[in-house]
């Protein structure tokens, strides 16, 4: 029998719940395919949290149906209307790629050719400031995708690769290409063939600028991308490749960069026909190493940037590569230590596909491993603020995403804030310290509160509450018939209803999945 003694706790509460009920009674009345928990426990590992359309989207389709038609991408990435002239509204994504590189190069020449004084270090600092401004707009796109985007199973791989491909957004020039990074090197692979991520990677100017390959030419070589793409992005340590593997493949990636922004001069047509230009990623031949190679025990010919192509299909057919990827996809969605079996299914699924991330992903969700996880996958940072904003309000739309920058700054997550290329860590060990839970707790009442400037356009002076109402039917028909008994003597304790809020979202209820 279903539990409703929270009608009794608090005369607010009761208010609440009745004014719902009329309000609602007649559309579940006509509506009887409530979720069960079974149902609520998948979808929630299926998004980053539920909301009112994510639940509606569920109960029309169904879970195969939805979990088809996000797999083979029948659900668009659109943004409402609201976040997407918000998304538009910055310099990073509404203005090309190449066209940024060239601004910069071109602050950068009339910074060089100014008077040493005050007006040549402010106009550094502005330059400085211009590209961390870029940077923050590429971290809100991503978190603003995340929260909104209507195929929630791909917006968590959205960040899943964007951290296993993870760059360092304060490097060089990565600040002027990071929401380029995010919108056309990532998101368009997220659910496709691995292989072809891979090389998405390695043809971002991103990616080519933090791990310095944009340096990698023969007579200079630079180890530091073959190494990382072996070791972290593909094959994973103690696989079997060795170093001298990685100095083949540094010598493989000769010439792979980013492409110049002035004309490169005059070439003889034989070079100039190997020439490789995708974007601002450029394979040029001059800077390549043509002797021939061995890696991972094949030799591959010197024939320019085709052997870049082989080389990338020979590692990622690799059984390790299929091992390695699994298991990270597994760590990041069913346990910090999922089961030997559960990544050997998903393996060998990406042994028979070619390496199809989607039917990888549908192994697992159609595994009893992932059941058998359900409450016990602690969010990190980027899930839990994500997952309270979602949760808070329920497709309501922010007018400012700096809020969000700051709660994961807070929690140590932010979006291109990892120093070293290993990406943030995927178990809870690195998320659960008591002094990451009392920040969490205080983002819990900043969100629940309404002490937050979310609704309010940046700029503008903030004016009145903004606190949202969790006591809705989305909460009664999904998260409080699974409650806990500490979370419903914590919420009894409860005064009003921004405290309310506050502990529900801070709640282990919460901040597992």
């Amino acid at each position: 029998m279903r539990d409703t003694s929270y009608l009794g706790l608090r005369p607010w509460m009761a208010a609440c719940s009745m004014l719902l009920v009329l309000a609602s009674g007649s559309a579940a009345a006509r509506d009887a395919r409530t979720l069960s928990p079974d149902d609520v426990d998948w979808l929630r590992r299926d998004s980053f949290e539920l909301d009112s359309a994510t639940v509606a989207l569920y109960r029309d389709l169904g879970r195969s149906h939805l979990l088809d038609r996000q797999l083979d991408g029948r659900i668009s990435d659109e943004l409402p209307a609201p976040i997407a002239a918000l998304v538009n509204s910055y310099e990073a994504g509404n203005t090309p790629t190449e066209q940024l590189l060239t601004n910069l190069r071109d602050e950068q020449e009339k910074i060089k050719n100014m008077p040493d004084g005050d007006d040549k270090t402010a106009a550094k600092k502005a330059q400085q400031q211009h590209a961390n401004d870029l940077l923050q707009q590429a971290q809100q796109i991503e978190m603003l995708h995340a929260i909104y985007g209507p195929n929630q199973l791909k917006e968590q791989m959205v960040w899943f690769w964007l951290n296993h491909f993870s760059v360092y957004g304060a490097k060089g020039r990565v600040r002027w290409v990071a929401a380029d990074y995010v919108q056309n090197t990532i998101r368009p692979h997220a659910l496709g063939k691995f292989r072809d991520l891979v090389m998405a990677t390695l043809e971002s100017p991103a990616m080519m600028e933090f791990l310095d390959n944009a340096q990698n030419a023969k007579g200079h070589i630079n180890e530091n991308y073959a190494r990382e793409l072996m070791e972290l992005h593909t094959l994973g340590v103690g696989s079997g490749y060795t170093q001298q593997d990685v100095q083949q493949l540094a010598l493989v990636l000769t010439g792979a960069g980013v492409a110049p922004l002035r004309d490169p001069g005059v070439m003889r047509p034989r070079v100039a026909e190997m020439v490789v230009r995708n974007g601002m990623f450029e394979f040029n031949p001059k800077r390549h190493d043509f002797s021939d190679k061995v890696l991972l025990g094949h030799t591959i010919k010197g024939s320019g940037f085709d052997e870049i192509s082989q080389a990338v299909d020979l590692i990622t057919k690799q059984p390790a590569c299929a091992q390695f990827v699994s298991k990270k996809i597994a760590e990041y969605f069913v346990s910090d230590h999922p089961s030997p079996e559960l990544v050997a299914k998903m393996a060998h699924t990406f042994q028979r596909t070619d390496g199809d991330i989607a039917e990888v992903l549908r192994t697992m969700f159609d595994s009893k491993e992932l059941a058998a996880s359900y409450g016990k996958k602690f969010k990190d940072p980027m899930e839990f603020v994500v997952s309270s904003v979602r949760m808070a309000y329920d497709g309501k739309p922010i007018a400012n995403a700096k809020p969000l920058l700051n709660w994961l700054n807070q929690l140590g997550e932010p979006v291109f804030g990892r120093l070293t290329p290993d990406g943030w860590p995927l178990d809870s060990t690195g998320w659960s310290s008591s002094g990451q839970m009392a920040k969490r707790f205080e983002i819990a009442g900043a969100i629940g509160s309404g002490n937050n400037r979310l609704l309010t356009p940046e700029g503008q002076p903030k004016s009145g509450g903004d606190f949202p109402l969790l006591t809705t039917r989305l909460y009664y028909d999904t998260f409080e018939p699974k409650l806990s008994a500490p979370t419903r003597d914590a919420l009894a304790k409860a005064t009003t209803q921004q405290e309310w809020n506050t502990f529900l979202l801070s709640s282990p209820d919460f901040n597992y999945r």
